[in-house]
């Protein structure tokens, strides 16, 4: 099992809020678009995934934060 319906939606939320590529690399090479929410279904990340968020823009380490953000909230909306 992977990544459910609501916690996908919220990762491609916060990934389609910056410009130029966003992508998701499990631990397995498997590497999907983080703004595509069948890519992040598709990745098949189980509990306990180690993930990698790679972007191409400035805005690196605010990507970084608001990632960081909404998996320490284990995706609970604020």
């Amino acid at each position: 099992m992977g990544v459910h319906a609501r916690p996908a939606a919220m990762i491609v939320r916060v990934a389609s809020e910056f410009s130029g590529e966003v992508w998701v690399t499990k631990k397995d090479g498997d590497r999907v678009n983080a703004k595509s929410i069948m890519g992040i279904m598709m990745l098949a990340a189980a509990r306990g995934s180690e993930l990698t968020f790679e972007c191409s823009h400035s805005e690196a380490s605010e990507l970084e934060k608001q990632m960081s953000d909404l998996f320490a909230s284990k995706f609970q909306d604020e």
